[in-house]
């Protein structure tokens, strides 16, 4: 019996997806629930396992192509498929007293079989090239066509290569350009002193850590600052729709996380009611499904207002921008130890310049600069998060 592999039903906010690679070939067989092929979306990467036990017959689409909701992906002949041998126990060994750990940990990775494209692997057996000894640039260190092409010529400097833009890439291409031809966006700055709270986490940090299973970060005050923030200042958390105004009661603070594939604003729900350690929890688990390619549609909709790092890659001052139908979001930027004067005397403090980009037909200049102010307050004196001040 052939049953046929549909694309599931993509949700609303979502048009179509790309066949981004088949893990079956015709002729291969699988297993249910083992994944079949991955779709790429404009957002994230869906899985589509096999509803059944059986032998792939047919793809009907190839890497590339741009596929709908319920369209018809590939054939399967439903059948009994014998279970996958267990590999043989191998006797432990002793890690020789000359190599170091990290290098013999990586020698079994080594030896794997690197991944390839369909297109890669039969240019690979046409050209008599090795794929072990080809380079991958393709997601996740996958072997592309053009990667074994440049490995035939000889990889010479002046090579060029044309790759279509990944779905997440256009998608953030198209919203980014939409921020700017929509939105009024400017931006203010200011600069905060976070000796404070960098002395409260060297002498809280082995607590913290041993209670709650996670190291206290800097960005768990950040999202509580800006939550009392946006308390205090609720046009911030706002947002345009046609000619209304919605205002937000929850504060749905969004993370932007850099991924090989792209950047995703995951999205941390009713942060105004969680601790520190909890939004660090949340932060660190986010940024792992961003990073593994796990990560939902539901974790990155949403989200009032949003924060992004520059100065995790060195960046000094910036200015980030709008995250639709977002009306601000908030900068970071690199730590630098400055003079500064405190108390009549020069002293040197870490020193962070901050920055929010906001709409301007929504938010006014007074309304940001005190939001960044209220933020400034809080982090250079956190014990106003216990007062509530």
């Amino acid at each position: 019996m052939t049953i046929e592999v549909k694309v599931p039903v993509l949700p609303e906010s979502v048009e179509d997806a790309t066949i981004a690679g088949w893990h079956k070939q015709p002729g291969d067989t699988i297993r249910r629930d083992e994944n079949l092929v991955d779709l790429e979306t404009d957002k994230v990467v869906l899985e589509v396992p096999a509803p059944v036990d059986g032998t792939v017959k047919e793809l009907k689409a190839s890497e590339g192509d741009t596929v709908n909701s319920d369209d018809v992906i590939a054939i399967i002949e439903e059948g009994a498929v014998e279970a996958a041998p267990e590999p043989a126990a191998k006797p432990a060994q002793e890690t020789p007293t000359d190599v170091a750990p990290a290098a013999v940990a990586a020698a079994p990775a080594a030896a794997e079989s690197p991944k390839l494209s369909p297109s890669a692997r039969r240019v690979a057996a046409e050209e008599n090239v090795d794929p072990g000894s080809v380079e991958g640039t393709g997601r996740g260190g996958r072997v592309t066509k053009s990667d074994v092409l440049n490995f035939v010529k000889g990889g010479g400097s002046r090579l060029e290569e044309r790759v279509k833009m990944t779905r997440l890439r256009s998608r953030v291409a198209e919203r980014m350009k939409e921020a700017q031809n929509t939105a009024a966006i400017l931006t203010s700055f200011n600069e905060v002193d976070l000796k404070a709270v960098m002395d409260l986490r060297r002498k809280y940090q082995d607590q913290f850590t041993a209670r709650h299973g996670i190291k206290l970060g800097l960005m768990s005050f950040f999202v509580k600052a800006c939550c009392e923030a946006l308390r205090k200042h609720p046009v911030v958390n706002a947002s345009i729709d046609g000619d209304e105004i919605v205002y937000h009661n929850y504060q749905d603070i969004g993370i932007a996380v850099s991924t090989e594939r792209g950047l995703m604003v995951p999205v941390i729900r009713n942060a105004e009611n969680m601790g520190l350690a909890d939004i660090e929890q949340s932060i660190a688990h986010f940024a792992q499904k961003a990073r593994d390619g796990s990560i939902s549609l539901e974790d990155l909709q949403g989200g009032t207002f949003s924060i992004t790092n520059g100065g995790v890659f060195g960046s000094l001052v910036s200015t980030p921008l709008l995250n639709p139908p977002q009306s601000a979001i908030l900068g970071m930027h690199t730590i630098k130890e400055r003079p500064v004067v405190v108390d009549g005397e020069i002293v040197a403090r870490p020193m962070m310049y901050l920055a929010i980009s906001y709409d301007h037909r929504l938010i006014d200049g007074k309304d940001a600069v005190q939001f960044l102010v209220a933020i400034k307050e809080t982090l250079e004196d956190p014990a106003r998060l216990l007062l509530g001040l």
